[in-house]
């Protein structure tokens, strides 16, 4: 009787035993099946985080960027410490690395502030007034500007009491002074020269501080393809000239935060 006892006892104990072999061949077999999920959850975040890149590109490039204001050329209108955004898509955005363009939804136009890549400075981005445009003749007398003949009101203009100044390399207006002027005689100073005729895409830049800047005066006429964007308000500005501790922080121009700039 115990014999027979033990034997059921042993064959009930079989099924317990295959019962435990299955579940466990399930566990390895889920655990296969979650591996590939595991994967494309991988690919799909870097998918994601790509796809992001790629956007930031394309808005950095082709859309907006931002600026900081370094110098005081543009003083009142742009300070020291300011942080601009500026429209790339208005006047068309180049292909970097080329002086290929892609076309805008308008035109630059006399007045606008422009970021742009000088001639003179490959490395840098300057922030000026546009003030000639091509067909344009600008003369200026005495400080004050006159464009085709007629004097410019320019309330954004800063001057300074500080005497005239002649520059060497003011000498490049010879080669575009308007007709009836004498190249050998021309000799520009920085508050007195013209008249220039400003040829076909050319642009000619001011700052508004206009004793303190180094602009197409000196350095030349732009290119159309040099053009990077039109500024269009400040975002942030702060006092980054302040000797106190965390100026970004404790010197914010609150009154300066989302103003246009024209």
């Amino acid at each position: 009787m115990a014999k027979k006892d033990r034997d059921r006892g042993e064959r009930a104990g079989r099924p317990g035993r295959a019962s435990s072999t299955r579940d466990a061949a399930e566990g390895r077999r889920a655990r296969r099946k979650e591996s590939p999920d595991s994967r494309n959850a991988a690919v799909e975040w870097t998918k994601s985080i790509a796809i992001a890149i790629v956007l930031f590109l394309v808005l950095r490039t082709f859309l907006v960027q931002t600026f900081v204001i370094t110098s005081g050329s543009m003083e009142d209108t742009l300070l020291v410490g300011d942080m601009l955004l500026v429209n790339r898509l208005a006047i068309g955005s180049r292909i970097p690395g080329t002086s290929i363009r892609i076309p805008g939804y308008s035109e630059p136009r006399r007045g606008d502030v422009l970021v742009f890549d000088p001639p003179h400075e490959p490395e840098l981005m300057l922030i000026k007034r546009l003030i000639g445009l091509p067909g344009d003749t600008l003369e200026m007398r005495d400080r004050a500007l006159y464009v085709n003949g007629e004097a410019q009101d320019e309330p954004y203009v800063v001057h300074l009491d500080v005497a005239d100044e002649r520059h060497p390399w003011m000498t490049w207006q010879r080669d575009y002074i308007a007709p009836g002027q004498d190249a050998a005689t021309y000799a520009p100073t920085r508050d007195n020269w013209g008249p220039l005729v400003i040829p076909e895409d050319r642009y000619f830049m001011l700052g508004d501080n206009r004793e303190q800047s180094l602009d197409s005066r000196y350095w030349g006429l732009l290119e159309g393809w040099r053009l990077e964007g039109r500024a269009v308000f400040t975002y942030y500005s702060y006092n980054k000239g302040s000797y106190r501790p965390f100026p970004a922080i404790r010197e914010v121009r609150w009154g300066r935060i989302g103003r246009g700039i024209s």
